[in-house]
């Protein structure tokens, strides 16, 4: 029995596992990588590869304390493999693995924890993997597991830590909790303390729901977990502030963390209930059963809090929690941003699945849950049928034929397709009573997500990303004498990534001007693969087509080289970029680049 249970049990992990290479691996590396944010882990993951600095991270030759090294690290160690320029041909896969992975590997803690312990004695095979896929076609997990940045590996590590305190407490033999404090601290290596803090409010909230809360708190044994998991994440901050001091202090403790969440940093202002509808983004096209899971949840636990319950039953009202303490924490933060939802969404996936059983459960219909879900389906099917009247709206600079690409690849036709038949075959499943039809509908998704996001991509790629890989190849073949590189309006930092040189970012403005003149003769720095010669007599500079037409910038004499996409590629002689500069002065602009923080990356 034991041995027919773990074969099960396999089987189920390794359904779990293709689901997952498939929605989160498959393609990886064939595009390049997304401005604005993902260049920049990208290129400190890389530099430490390159440099054998794996203390610090650095982009463009300064400090980035953005965030804490395990990312960086995780980048840097794929980086590191051998004959990486062959198998990671844009240098993307090493930059996003560690998001598909940590992603991957929730969805497998994800499936295996509701196999090992089914709930409301639920023996229906199909609920793990349900739940699992749940998970992994949220739109957000889709997105973000496949960007290299750091909130796809925080859930994933978050995650695993929060499934790891509840499998503890729900077993019934004496191992000790040391892994879920282990992933506690990868987490907290992630993304700073918010992790911890995100972790002790669910475990709070979930012990304060438990008549025989005594029983679980010596279960997770919190006084040797706290030692294990400051012995793996306080040790690099330590250090890093020995190194570093008050800049790292005041940018990461400073800045990242205390300044985001009590006031409203680069514009991201939101209102209390911001994270509500995100909840609703981020379940499509089942975020009416995720409300019914939710309610049910709650319902059940109202029903048996006058009782102690069996804790093995308790994974809703746990999923509950942390759903809550996700959705409160950040709602109180005063910069808000959809990825900060990210780490509840593995209780929200695991609350849908709270849905899937009750509707199996149960003789009643739910019609008005299906009708809602088939109304959304509808919904999107006629967004796309209008979509003539949204395409005319997108006004995007640096895609300006958009509109007209995406007609033309077929992608509108095929999510017209798409959604329509999906809308068609949820109808019909419904009116026949298919059995297991919520998992159907799952399995139809995940094709749709190959049918629909792969050419996504690969346009995104081509508009955006195609021409500035293109242009980087062109400066590192002419550049003379190791000129200084700038770039003059959109600023990319995936210019610095692809050229791997050191590039001066200013606006397209007269100040911007004076900027680069004055900076080319102070602002002195370099990295691992380049030490620019700041004393020779020509720059190379990329600027983008609406900046070439100020006229403080076409008056200066350029040569061109070349010209990608919306971005040019000129060679200016340092001495009339000063000529061009001074005469600026003397009209009473003055430069302002010392004033502000120039690319804290």
């Amino acid at each position: 029995m034991i041995l027919l249970k773990s074969k099960k049990r396999l089987i189920n992990s390794l359904i779990v596992l293709a689901f997952g290479i498939i929605i989160f691996v498959l393609g990886l590396g064939n595009t390049g990588l997304v401005d604005e944010t993902p260049p920049l882990f990208a290129a400190a993951g890389r530099a430490m590869s390159e440099s054998g600095d794996w203390l610090t991270p650095k982009v463009n030759g300064i400090f980035r304390f953005d965030k804490p090294p395990l990312l960086y690290w995780l980048m840097g160690f794929f980086y590191s493999l051998p004959k990486n320029e062959i198998w990671d041909t844009f240098g993307t896969l090493s930059a996003r693995l560690p998001s598909a992975l940590g992603s991957l590997f929730l969805m497998l803690m994800i499936g295996d924890t509701l196999f090992c312990w089914p709930q409301k004695g639920d023996r229906q095979s199909l609920t793990p993997i349900l739940a699992s896929l749940s998970f992994a076609l949220s739109p957000f997990i889709i997105i973000w597991s496949r960007t290299a940045v750091s909130d796809a590996l925080l859930t994933g590590t978050l995650g695993i830590s929060l499934l790891l305190f509840w499998r503890r407490m729900a077993s019934e033999n004496s191992d000790q909790c040391i892994f879920a404090w282990v992933f506690l601290g990868f987490a907290t290596l992630t993304k700073g303390p918010v992790a911890f803090v995100l972790a002790i409010l669910t475990i709070t909230s979930f012990l304060f729901s438990q008549k025989d809360w005594k029983m679980l708190v010596y279960k997770i044994n919190p006084k040797k977990g706290f030692l294990i998991t400051i012995l793996i994440s306080v040790p690099w901050y330590i250090l890093e502030l020995i190194k570093e001091g008050k800049p790292f202090w005041d940018n990461f403790f400073g800045y990242h963390n205390f300044q985001r969440y009590t006031s409203v940093v680069n514009n991201h202002a939101e209102p209390l209930w911001f994270f509500l509808y995100i909840m609703i983004f981020a379940s499509l096209p089942f975020t009416p059963f995720l409300f019914h899971g939710i309610f049910k949840a709650f319902d059940d636990f109202l029903k048996s809090s006058k009782d102690i319950c069996n804790v093995k039953e308790t994974l809703y009202t746990y999923s509950l929690c942390w759903l809550a303490s996700v959705l409160i924490f950040f709602s109180i933060s005063a910069t808000k941003l959809p990825s900060y939802w990210l780490p509840a969404i593995p209780a929200a996936s695991i609350l849908i699945s709270n849905s899937f059983i009750s509707l199996k459960n149960s003789n009643k219909s739910y019609l008005y849950l299906w009708t809602f879900n088939i109304l959304i389906l509808f919904g999107i099917s006629v967004a796309f049928f209008f979509s003539n009247i949204w395409l005319s709206s997108i006004n995007d600079p640096e895609m300006p034929n958009l509109a007209a690409d995406l007609i033309s690849s077929g992608i509108i036709f095929k999510a017209k397709l798409f959604f329509s038949l999906f809308t068609l075959i949820t109808i019909i499943l419904f009116s026949f009573k298919i059995k297991n039809i919520f998992f159907y509908l799952q399995i139809l998704l995940l094709i749709g997500q190959s049918f629909l996001m792969t050419p996504i991509r690969k346009l995104a790629d081509t508009s955006r990303q195609l021409p500035l890989r293109n242009i980087s190849k062109l400066i590192s073949n002419i550049r003379e004498g190791n000129e200084s590189l700038a770039m003059i309006g959109i600023r990319k930092p995936s210019l610095h990534f692809y050229s791997r040189q050191i590039v001066f970012y200013e606006p397209n403005t007269k100040e911007g001007l004076i900027n680069l003149s004055d900076r080319l003769n102070t602002d002195r720095r370099e990295n691992h693969e380049d030490q620019p010669d700041y004393e020779y007599k020509s720059l190379l500079v990329v600027i983008d087509e609406y900046s070439s037409r100020e006229q403080h910038w076409s008056n200066i004499n350029h040569q061109k080289l070349g010209v990608y996409g919306i971005y040019y590629l000129w060679r200016i002689q340092k001495s009339d970029l000063n000529k061009y500069s001074q005469f600026l002065v003397n009209k009473g602009y003055k430069s302002d680049w010392k004033s502000r923080k120039v690319e804290q990356f």
